[in-house]
């Protein structure tokens, strides 16, 4: 092809990508002069440069298109979606004919004056008639659209011509890794105002130099020629620093590099392994390894592009869905800035078109609907793209309906996607996940958009492809967030070494969360429930993968490994997360990623394989093939605390008091428990049988200095914290009262604790919680006088205690433990339940009544129908009237305690314990 041709063609499919863009943008503010000003240069430079070359079908369409701009631009017509449709319509048919020119280097015949008709009557402020909705082109060479059923094999359904990539400017326009020249009209000396083209999501900003009155229509070349002498010098010699370079020669160095890392590691290796002996090399290997570090990096910048190119037709697309589908819908994008690699920006370009027209069909609602439901009638897609920890998240959100689970429930059982016994026992976010599943679809109808049941799992299996995840969250009514997680770049990445049964592989870091050693007990000690190994994390239970038994790497070994499996990799896929058990954990490395054999692509586990340092093959590990390797594990959400030495509670969003009680540090307690801040005059304070009292309300109210605390003195002031109960109050002394906060935080309790409930990180400092109940307890020797009556008869004995308060679950669990019991906190009556189902036994049940999902009264109604039908229960409430109690004792409560009477509980239980 001519080098003359070949750079036109180039140039004019990058100006026809903008303009997608903008004139989008223009439909939503037609009154943006200076978009219009971009449009109309582009749009000029397209048909001056067609005149030049002797294109003239596509000058008298460019031309036609140009008269209606400029009427825009001198504000003598106004911007109508009507306008804006027939404008697309000539842009699609200039794309049309550049697509035969690539193929055949010359015009197609045919006419265009259907097309030329409308956009002189726009321009003539006549409304046509009717609107061109796709390119009319007599080219032979070009191919017919596929039916809806071929495209819906692939899964990426862009039915519409529209969404369709052009033929040629697809390859020449798109070129990632080119770094363009200036507009190809400077060269001709067509253009009034030209501005460097980029291939950037955002064009640079208009140019000073081009004169305000740009003529509405050039029939001539001299006349932009003559205008283009106006231009600055130094806009050209800015221009001249920009080149093009061929992808293919920038895939080549990439490939040198890569092979350069390699090398890099292998020297690398080879000092590590002889130590001094090449003491003197070990300078010039460091300056090697940090140029090839930098060569490296320069390298992947070069192939680094905004992700604002794949965004790029999405707003057109969005913009014709909404005519067609009769609905209202802006599109929002964010982070159009953000890099990434040429090769993952390709591979996620159909995967997010796929994703944007689902949630303009499913997700918003019409204008009718969205009014109904107290919404605006207009509807919002948004994209945002962002960096976190070494990769790209990328966010296809929506205000619409939402997703509900149970729809999707009933139609995976329907479908036979999963079992009904498996869905029952799924949770909501489980089972929005059943979208991915091939063939599944909950569209009511079949449209050209959507409905055909394929689509989704093509988008989860493109990007895991490339090693990302997607990942669903859903409210019913408020809408649908597709979160997409990639890596920056395929070619070379960073990953963990580990080794199993003596073979190493390699996991990419982009999944890796943590890395924990096991121990044979402790907190990171491995269990098993329900048959499955699980690790305690903190608030959680981690389910484990053995790497050795999922290779079956001990299989044909005359002598199994007996390493044991200590490290725990924990990983995580979408929303679910799992530990892979390994012998041994070495280092990160920067791999070059090599394809699988052909042998081995059946094999989903593996991703890859690479070359260490010491030139040893390795696998590289797939988390995403991993996780369906072995199936989503759900354990219990709490677990057993028979053998624990102390309790993790998670806190919700609580308000504390935080003072000083002597040099140890901040300590806090629950703000509803303290009844007053007292300010005590220490000239006040009598004593009786040694104990320190204050007159308060018209009693005597006993003092207890806390712990670490200055001694009271004769004279000063003191402050103290008011407790009070069933009419008691006792006073809690303190050196200083420091500040009201309300946080979220993460209580470590320890039974044996004295004075304290435990302790947590509050405003980034280790605070101590104090337990209210244990100075109670000093001021009053009877106030909790059942605590500790009849421990050796409830020695052993375990109680479920059901309460969605954390506060009153870690005010409870310490008192009952100290009282003798083994206590199983749990905070909703499902966890209850769950355990049940679980195979756990309890000897009493304390649950309190008022929860959200399920209160109290029928948490013991289900329970008639499990295996702890015969286990005493008893409620806790504030409510306990006569109809409350009726209502406890047909559902089966043993007992019925009013919430705060604390002493009535500890009554209650050894007496129900003996029946």
């Amino acid at each position: 092809m001519d080098e003359l041709l070949s750079e036109f063609l180039t140039e004019t499919a990058e100006g026809l990508a903008e303009l997608d863009v903008e004139i989008v943008k223009l439909e939503q503010n037609p009154n943006d002069a200076g978009l219009i000003a971009s449009i109309f240069r582009i749009v000029h430079t397209i048909k001056g440069t067609c005149g030049f070359i002797g294109l003239p079908r596509l000058e008298t369409v460019a031309h036609a298109a140009e008269n209606v701009l400029g009427k825009y631009r001198d504000k003598e017509l106004e911007v109508t979606p009507t306008s804006v449709t027939v404008i697309l319509a000539s842009l699609d048919r200039i794309k049309s004919i550049l697509a035969h020119i690539e193929q055949t280097e010359q015009e197609p015949e045919g006419s265009d004056e259907d097309l030329i008709a409308q956009l002189n009557e726009l321009a003539e402020g006549r409304t046509p008639d009717a609107v061109a909705a796709t390119p009319a082109t007599s080219a032979p060479a070009t191919e017919p659209a596929p039916e809806p059923e071929a495209a819906a094999d692939t899964g990426i359904e862009n039915a519409d011509e529209l969404d369709a990539p052009i033929p040629g400017a697809e390859v020449i326009g798109n070129r990632p890794g080119e770094v363009p020249l200036d507009e190809l009209e400077r060269a001709f000396m067509e253009a009034p105002g030209p501005e460097e083209t980029s291939g950037a999501a955002d064009p640079e900003p208009d140019l000073p130099a081009a004169p305000p009155s740009v003529p509405a229509i050039a029939d001539k070349a001299p006349e932009s020629a003559a205008t283009a002498e106006a231009m600055p010098i130094a806009e050209s010699k800015a221009a001249s620093q920009n080149i093009r370079v061929n992808v293919d020669l920038l895939e080549n160095l990439m490939t040198m590099v890569s092979e350069l890392v390699l090398t890099r590691n292998q020297l690398l290796q080879i000092a590590r392994s002889n130590g001094r002996e090449i003491e003197g090399f070990s300078v010039p290997l460091q300056r090697l390894s940090q140029v090839t570090s930098e060569l490296q990096e320069g390298v992947m910048k070069t192939r680094m592009q905004p992700i604002g190119n794949a965004w790029s037709k999405l707003p057109r697309i969005v913009r014709d869905l909404a005519h067609e589908l009769n609905k209202k819908i802006e599109l929002v994008m964010q982070g159009a800035d953000t890099e990434l690699d040429r090769q993952v920006l390709e591979m996620i370009k159909d995967p997010l078109t796929h994703m944007v027209r689902n949630s303009a069909d499913h997700g918003v609602e019409d204008p009718a609907t969205r009014l109904a439901f107290g919404k605006s009638e207009t509807g919002h897609v948004r994209l945002n793209a962002y960096h976190e920890g070494g990769h790209i998240i990328i966010e296809i959100a929506d205000d619409g309906k939402g997703i509900d689970p149970e729809k999707i429930r009933a139609k995976a059982i329907e479908k036979n996607v999963v079992s009904s016994a498996d869905a029952a026992n799924m949770s909501d976010q489980q089972v929005l996940q059943l979208i991915f599943k091939a063939g599944f679809s909950t569209a009511e109808k079949i449209t050209s958009v959507s409905g055909r049941g394929v689509g989704m799992d093509v988008v989860k299996t493109n990007i895991e492809k490339i090693g990302g995840t997607v990942d669903l969250t859903s409210q019913v009514g408020k809408g649908s967030v597709f979160k997409i997680k990639i890596p920056l770049t395929l070619a070379i990445v960073s990953a963990l070494v580990v080794a199993s049964s003596s073979e190493r592989f390699a996991i990419p870091q982009l999944s890796v969360l943590e890395l924990v050693k096991t121990t044979t007990d402790g907190p990171n000690r491995i269990e098993t429930v329900q048959g499955t190994r699980v690790m305690r994390l903190r608030d959680r239970l981690l389910p484990l993968v053995s790497l050795r038994d999922l290779l079956r790497l001990d299989e044909g070994k005359e002598t199994p490994e007996t390493t044991a499996e200590t490290f725990v990799v924990v990983m995580q896929v979408g929303t679910y997360s799992f530990g892979l058990l390994v012998d041994k954990v070495f280092d990160t490395e920067e791999i070059v990623v090599k394809p699988v054999a052909p042998v081995l692509r059946d094999l989903t586990v593996f991703s890859g394989n690479t070359i260490l340092g010491d030139g040893s093959v390795i696998m590289i590990l797939d988390p995403n093939g991993i996780a369906q390797e072995t199936g989503e594990v759900i354990v219990p959400d709490q677990a057993d605390y028979d053998e624990s030495d102390e309790f993790d509670v998670s806190l919700e969003e609580q308000t504390l008091l935080l003072f000083k009680s002597g040099n140890d540090g901040p300590k806090a307690v629950p703000l509803s428990l303290v009844a007053r801040i007292e300010m005590l005059d220490l000239k006040t304070v009598e004593h009786s049988e040694g104990r320190p009292l204050v007159q308060y309300r018209g009693a005597l109210m006993p003092l207890v200095i806390c712990k670490g605390a200055a001694p009271l003195e004769r004279e000063g002031q003191r402050p103290a914290l008011v407790f009070t109960d069933d009419g008691q109050s006792m006073g809690l002394v303190v050196d200083e009262i420091l500040d009201v906060v309300e946080d979220r935080i993460n209580v470590t309790i320890a039974p044996d604790g004295a004075g304290m409930m435990g302790s947590a990180i509050i405003k980034d400092k280790a605070t101590d919680i104090v337990d209210a109940g244990f100075y109670l307890t000093e001021a009053f020797g009877d106030w909790f006088r059942h605590s500790r009556q009849g421990k050796e008869s409830t020695s052993k004995r375990r109680l479920l205690l059901v309460d969605d308060s954390a506060f009153f679950r870690n005010l409870m669990t310490p008192l009952l433990a100290t009282s003798g019991y083994k206590v199983v906190p749990v905070d909703s009556a499902q966890k209850a339940l769950d355990l049940c189902e679980a195979g756990a036994n309890f000897d009493l049940i304390v649950t309190d009544i008022e929860m959200p999902d399920m209160d109290g009264f029928t948490f013991a109604e289900k329970l008639k129908e499990t295996s702890w039908a015969d286990t005493p229960v008893v409620a806790l409430s504030s409510r306990t009237s006569e109809q409350d109690l009726e209502r406890g004792h047909q559902v089966g409560f043993a007992d019925y305690v009013a919430k705060s009477d604390r002493e009535a509980l500890l009554d209650a239980l050894p007496e129900l314990l003996k029946e």
